[in-house]
C-alpha cells in the first residue's frame, strides 16, 4: 500500500469512529453540527476541494461535485450522519479501487524495472558506470552477476545464464556464450560479460518495449470512448435532473394542487438521486478493466500496444501466419546426405568449402554441419550465381553446390530427393557427388498453438511463404493448416491478405502472424498485426500491433483468451451498472430508497465492478 493509501485509510478509521462515537452522543441543535462537522471535514476535504477547483476551471461535472453538493444537502437538511456516511463510504470506495489499479499495475510496473540505471563502461582497468543514453554503438561495455544488461549486443567474453522472465514470461534461464546476441532488459545470474553493443540505448530493445507499454493506455477502445462520451453528457443530465426533482414537484404541489410543498423531503429525494446517479462504477471499472487486461498480457510475455487492439483481438475469426521464423525456427540444419558417390564427409567438406565466402543462412548450416576451421586458402576462383549456387576450385578441383538450375546449367545430370527440404546438389570435377538435405525445423509448440486456436473458435488458420510449394506443403500438413500459399513475394502476401479480408464478415477480424522486415507491410494491412519480439525484425515490431516477446505461437491464443475474458467483463460491468443505476434511481425519485440505498448504488456496484475487472488479470490455461 502505497503512502497516499494509508494516509486515507488512517482518514477513514479516524472519521469512522468520530460518526460511531457521535451516534451515541446524545447532543442537539448547534452542537451537534459542529461536532458531525469535524469526521466530514477529515474524510471530505480533499473532495470539497476538488469540486471547488472544478467549479473554478468551469469543469463542474464531475463525481466530486455530485459528492459535494449531495453531502452538503443532506448536512443543511439535519441528516448528519447518512451526510458523514456517504462521503465516508465513498472514500471507502476510491481506496478500493486505488488498491485494484496497484495490483493491476504491478504487471506493468514489473516490466517497468527492466529499464537499467547504467551501463558498465571500462576504462583503464576499472568500471565506470555511465547513463546508457551515453553508449554508442560499437563500445565495449561489462554486466556483472545480478546486473540488467542495459543495451542489446554481442557477448565477446563470458558464458552465463540470462534470466529473460520480464521480457518473455518464461521463468526458464537461457544460457549464452560469446557470439551469442543478447537484449537489453534481461538480468544476468551467473557469469561476467563483456559485450560490444549493436544499437544505441533509444533504439534497443528494453526502450522500445518501454515506449510500446508506456503509450499503450492512449490508445482507447471503442468501449471507453463511449463510455467517455456518455459520462460527458450523463453528469449534467443527472445534475439538472435533481434540481427538476427537488424544484417542480413542490412547486406543482403547491400551486396546482394547493396542497404543502413538502421542500425538505422532495430535497432529500434531489439529493439521493444525486448519489445514486454517481457514474464512478462506469468510469472507473471499463478503462481498469483493459489496463488489468493489458497487464495480464504482459506478464504472459504478449505486448499489446493499445485496448483497442485488445477490443479487436477478442473479433479475430481469421489467423493468417508467416511460415519462416513464425511457424518454423529459421534455423536451417543439415538432416540429411543422399546418392553421394563419395565418402559423405568428404561430400560435406566440398560442398562446406565452396560456400565459405556466403552469408546465406544455407551456407552457414552446411558450415555447421562440417563442424571444423574451414581454410580458406584451398578455395580459389569462387563464383557466386544468384539464384543458383557457388561454383568454386577446393584445392584445385572445380567444385559446384547449389539448386537443380545451377546442375542444368553446367550440364549436369542430378538426382531429385524424395524427402521435403532445401536441396544443395554437389558436382566435383564435373562429375554429380550427391545431395545435401536441409530443413528448417517447426518450432516445439507451433503444432499445439495451431490446435490451441481451433480450440479458441478460431474458423480459418492460413499459412503463407515465399518458400517452394512442396516446402509449405509439408510444413502445413505437419502443423494441421489446410490453407497454405507458397512462392509468394512481401507484394503478393498482402494481395492475399486483401483478399481474406474481403472475404470476412464485418465484424470478424483478420490477424497476420510474422517475423521478418519483409512482413511489415503484410502486418500493417491486416486488422492485427503480431509480431516475434525476440528475433523478430525492427521493421515487424514497429508495425505490429501485438508483439510475443519470446517468439512463441501458442501466446497468441492465450492473448486471444485475455482479450475475449476482458471485453466479456466491459460488457458485464456496463450492463450491471447501468442496470442497477436505473433501477435505484427511479427507487430514489419516487422516495422509496433511501440514502443507504444511494450509497449501494454508489460505492457498491463500484466495488463489484472494479472486483470484476480484477478478474481480467486471470486466465485459466485450455
Amino acid at each position: 500500500m502505497s503512502r497516499k493509501q494509508k494516509k486515507v485509510l488512517i482518514r477513514i478509521i479516524l472519521a469512522a469512529v468520530l460518526l460511531i462515537v457521535l451516534s451515541q452522543v446524545p447532543v442537539t441543535g448547534y452542537l451537534r453540527w459542529g461536532l458531525y462537522i469535524i469526521p466530514y471535514l477529515v474524510i471530505g476535504y480533499d473532495i470539497l476541494k476538488k469540486a471547488g477547483k472544478g467549479i473554478l476551471n468551469r469543469q463542474v461535472f464531475d463525481e466530486n461535485f455530485l459528492m459535494a453538493v449531495a453531502t452538503v444537502g443532506a448536512i443543511l437538511l439535519g441528516d448528519y450522519a447518512e451526510g458523514v456516511s456517504v462521503m465516508l463510504f465513498y472514500q471507502i470506495g476510491e481506496l478500493f479501487q486505488s488498491c485494484a489499479v496497484g495490483k493491476s499495475r504491478r504487471n506493468i510496473s514489473d516490466l517497468m524495472d527492466i529499464r537499467p540505471d547504467y551501463a558498465n563502461v571500462e576504462q583503464d582497468g576499472t568500471l565506470e558506470q555511465v547513463d546508457p543514453d551515453e553508449v554508442e554503438i560499437g563500445s565495449v561495455i561489462v554486466v556483472q552477476p545480478g546486473e540488467k544488461i542495459p543495451i542489446d549486443g554481442v557477448i565477446l567474453e563470458g558464458t552465463t545464464t540470462l534470466n529473460t522472465s520480464a521480457l518473455t514470461g518464461e521463468s526458464l534461464p537461457r544460457e549464452v556464450r560469446a557470439g551469442d546476441e543478447v537484449i537489453s532488459g534481461c538480468i544476468n545470474m551467473t557469469g561476467v560479460l563483456k559485450i560490444q553493443t549493436t544499437k544505441e540505448f533509444g533504439e534497443s530493445t528494453v526502450s522500445k518495449i518501454l515506449d510500446l507499454v508506456e503509450n499503450a493506455s492512449s490508445k482507447k477502445s471503442r468501449s471507453e470512448n463511449f463510455i467517455s462520451k456518455f459520462a460527458r453528457y450523463y453528469t449534467p443530465a443527472v445534475c439538472y435532473g435533481a434540481l427538476a426533482l427537488a424544484v417542480l414537484p413542490p412547486l406543482v404541489r403547491m400551486l396546482a394542487f394547493g396542497l404543502p410543498a413538502q421542500w425538505g423531503d422532495w430535497i432529500y429525494r434531489a439529493l439521493t438521486f444525486l448519489v445514486i446517479s454517481c457514474p464512478c462504477a462506469l468510469v472507473i471499472s471499463i478503462p481498469l478493466s483493459f489496463f488489468a487486461g493489458i497487464g495480464g498480457a504482459s506478464r504472459e510475455g504478449v505486448l499489446v500496444k493499445g485496448s483497442n487492439y485488445l477490443e479487436a483481438l477478442a473479433q479475430t475469426r481469421y489467423v493468417v501466419f508467416d511460415k519462416t521464423g513464425t511457424m518454423t525456427q529459421g534455423v536451417f540444419e543439415v538432416s540429411g546426405i543422399h546418392h553421394s558417390t563419395i565418402p559423405e564427409e568428404q561430400l560435406l567438406e566440398y560442398a562446406a568449402l565452396a560456400e565459405c565466402s556466403s552469408s546465406h543462412p544455407i551456407s552457414k548450416s552446411l558450415q555447421k554441419a562440417y563442424g571444423k576451421p574451414l581454410d580458406r586458402s584451398r578455395v580459389t576462383e569462387i563464383e557466386e550465381i544468384s539464384g543458383h549456387g557457388v561454383i568454386a576450385r577446393v584445392d584445385g578441383i572445380p567444385v559446384a553446390a547449389g539448386n537443380a538450375k545451377l546442375m542444368e546449367s553446367l550440364k549436369i545430370e542430378c538426382q531429385e530427393c524424395h524427402e521435403t527440404g532445401t536441396i544443395v546438389h554437389v558436382a566435383v570435377d564435373g562429375r554429380y557427388a550427391g545431395h545435401i538435405l536441409i530443413s528448417d525445423l517447426l518450432k516445439p509448440t507451433a503444432k499445439e498453438a495451431i490446435r490451441d486456436l481451433k480450440k479458441a473458435g478460431i474458423t480459418r488458420t492460413v499459412m503463407l511463404t515465399g518458400d517452394s510449394q512442396r516446402v509449405a506443403d509439408r510444413v502445413a500438413e505437419e502443423l494441421g493448416i489446410r490453407e497454405v500459399y507458397s512462392e509468394l513475394l512481401p507484394a503478393d502476401k498482402v494481395e492475399k491478405v486483401e483478399a481474406l479480408l474481403e472475404q470476412k464478415s464485418a465484424k470478424e477480424k483478420l490477424a497476420f502472424v510474422g517475423d521478418g522486415i519483409n512482413d511489415a507491410p503484410v502486418l500493417s494491412r491486416a486488422d492485427i498485426g503480431i509480431a516475434m519480439g525476440a528475433l523478430g525484425s525492427d521493421a515487424a515490431i514497429e508495425a505490429a500491433d501485438i508483439v510475443l516477446m519470446d517468439d512463441d505461437p501458442k501466446k497468441i491464443a492465450k492473448a486471444i483468451r485475455i482479450s475475449r475474458k476482458c471485453i466479456r467483463i466491459v460488457y458485464e460491468n456496463i450492463y450491471f451498472a447501468i442496470g442497477i443505476k436505473l433501477i435505484c434511481l427511479f427507487l430514489g425519485a419516487v422516495g422509496i430508497a433511501n440514502m443507504w440505498v444511494a450509497i449501494f448504488a454508489d460505492v457498491g456496484v463500484m466495488v463489484i465492478a472494479v472486483l470484476n475487472a480484477i478478474r481480467t488479470l486471470f486466465v485459466k490455461e485450455l
